[in-house]
């Protein structure tokens, strides 16, 4: 079987839509439930098979990356005992440590691509699909946001983040993710958090009939992190406050374990003018306009 040259993958940014904290195990380890959504925009991955592993990080975001065995790229590439060396590119665009799963997106990514080599050129999704990963409990342990990201698909996830239930009815959303220059780390956001035993969604989630009714049943929802967060932060209270300050903004919330908030739109137009709004205003800001939802024909890896 011969191998592809090289491997391109997008690795999406993952926004908590919900992210309800439930309870908390006997392992330290905090059970969820959270809606997520994959955004169009993110990392880019480049692959090469060669003789030792190694990382070369570039990009707007590339300096806050760590280039040692703490990436989790490396870490990924590791669980491929018989396979050769690879070299990564990682064009980095997300904020590190910002809420929106950039670490565990390159993660996936680079499973994405490595599955790919190691099959030939296969990209078939069910290749990634998570219940039918040989190396899910390997990627489970390095990141618990790992195995959500590998189909890069909407998505209900509960347990640790083991128990993924897509969700084909979910609309596809306009939104602005905005990030206020602030790490956040997620360890001291739990620890802080006041209460880790909260009602879950409910069992049966409704079926939507479009972005109004999907928002109204939204705001209903919470983030359970998210008043930790601004205890340790003040800039996300900053941000939700600008983001509500948006006339067409329809909802505003912050994600994971911030800093990164993200506003709901009605469409394109209206982020995107939002999007240039808040930048004007806050220049140091990272703003994004982007569309939430499934990404999977996006992140499979391109074989050339």
């Amino acid at each position: 079987m011969s191998l592809p040259k090289s491997i391109s993958v997008f690795a999406p940014a993952k926004v908590n839509l919900t992210l309800h904290v439930t309870g908390q195990r006997d392992d330290g380890y905090h059970v969820l439930d959270s809606l997520v959504a994959f955004a169009d925009i993110g990392d880019q991955l480049f692959i090469q098979i060669g003789n030792t592993i190694s990382v070369t990080t570039e990009g707007p975001e590339a300096a806050a990356v760590p280039g040692d065995m703490n990436n989790l790229v490396l870490r990924v590439a590791g669980l491929f005992e018989d396979m050769p060396g690879a070299s990564f590119l990682l064009t980095k665009n997300l904020p590190v440590s910002s809420g929106i799963g950039g670490g565990s997106a390159d993660a996936a990514a680079a499973f994405r691509g490595l599955m790919a080599f190691w099959s030939g050129g296969e990209t078939d999704p069910a290749l990634f699909a998570p219940e039918r990963t040989p190396m899910f409990a390997g990627l489970l342990e390095l990141g618990a946001d790992i195995p959500m990201c590998l189909m890069s698909q909407a998505a209900r996830v509960t347990g640790i983040g083991e128990k993924i239930e897509p969700l084909s009815a979910m609309p596809a959303i306009d939104a602005v993710l905005v990030n206020p220059r602030r790490a956040v780390s997620t360890p001291a956001v739990f620890k802080a958090m006041q209460s880790r035993n909260n009602p879950a969604m409910d069992t049966t989630l409704p079926r939507f009939a479009g972005f109004n009714d999907f928002v109204m049943w939204l705001s209903q929802q919470r983030n359970d992190m998210q008043d930790a967060a601004i205890g340790l932060e003040p800039a996300v209270s900053d941000v939700l406050l600008a983001l509500n300050a948006q006339p067409a903004c329809r909802l505003a919330r912050m994600s994971g374990s911030g800093a990164t908030c993200f506003g709901l739109f009605e469409d394109a137009q209206k982020a995107q003018v939002a999007a240039q709004a808040l930048t004007a205003r806050h220049p140091g800001w990272w703003v994004q306009p982007t569309k939430l939802g499934t990404q999977t024909a996006r992140a499979l890896p391109r074989v050339s």
